[in-house]
């Protein structure tokens, strides 16, 4: 197995960091190799906000379900879906004005196909961030959570109305080496399906995810008042949990400020 494929196997999340500070070479490489992620039309249709203010790592730790690892992260990225530059670059730049005058185009608002296109790029670029700081051995966690609290999120960062989070890495040296067996994955065969979308049966649902349940019952965290099965876990824990009615709702109100201002 090569270096790369040993980097993406070995790679968890860190969620614990020791007070090393990354160095201004170890970042500078990362944003090198995040710059080198695939991008639609090389428009680059993201930004990153590198958070350095203390107050700032505090609040999007509360913002992000109450999360103190934000806040004691040496290095924090809010990767945004930014089509702000481009819609600034045809108006100031005169592509708008011109294509307009001389019947060339017809201006029209970036609409959600654009917002997916951007966020592909962002979160694209995150994982190549991610994986290169495993390389440093610098470990990583995605926060999911920054899609929450919109509106707290856009006025703390100054969002502008085509700017708005995709995802949330933080970074720094692990506090301890990792110990315990990595998180299962699915198997190959119940993810990947040939030429069209094949829709799993129970039977293999519980076969793909038996090992995350045989896992949660040996740490013993799996409710077995109900069900019984590992569906029990995501179905109370996620899906009807006050945190996903929240993230939906902000969702919402993230759209609509992209479509409508």
């Amino acid at each position: 197995m090569n270096e790369t494929l040993k980097i993406l196997q070995k790679r968890r999340s860190v969620r614990a960091f020791s007070d090393k500070a990354l160095t201004e070479e170890q970042v500078s490489l990362i944003k090198d190799a995040t710059l080198r992620a695939p991008t639609a039309g090389n428009m680059a249709l993201y930004s990153v906000v590198e958070v350095h203010d203390q107050s700032k790592k505090e609040l999007l730790a509360k913002y992000c379900d109450n999360q103190p690892m934000i806040a004691k992260a040496p290095l924090v990225w809010v990767f945004l879906a930014d089509m702000q530059k481009w819609v600034n670059y045809f108006t100031e730049g005169g592509s708008r004005e011109k294509g307009e005058k001389e019947g060339l185009a017809s201006w029209r608002d970036p609409a959600l196909g654009d917002l997916h296109l951007c966020m592909q790029d962002a979160i694209i670029a995150a994982q190549n961030a991610v994986v290169a700081a495993e390389s440093l051995g610098i470990g990583s966690c995605y926060i999911g959570d920054v899609i929450e609290n919109f509106e707290g999120v856009r006025d703390l960062l100054q969002l502008k109305q085509y700017t708005v989070p995709a995802c949330m890495l933080i970074f720094g040296h692990p506090k301890s080496e990792p110990t315990g067996k990595q998180t299962p994955r699915c198997p190959q065969e119940a993810i990947f399906m040939r030429d069209s979308y094949q829709s799993p049966t129970l039977e293999q649902l519980e076969s793909a995810f038996s090992e995350h349940e045989q896992r949660r019952r040996d740490s013993k965290v799996l409710p077995f008042n109900n069900t019984g099965s590992i569906a029990d876990h995501y179905y109370f824990k996620k899906h009807t949990s006050d945190f996903m009615e929240e993230m939906n709702r902000s969702t919402k109100v993230m759209f609509d400020h992209w479509c409508k201002g």
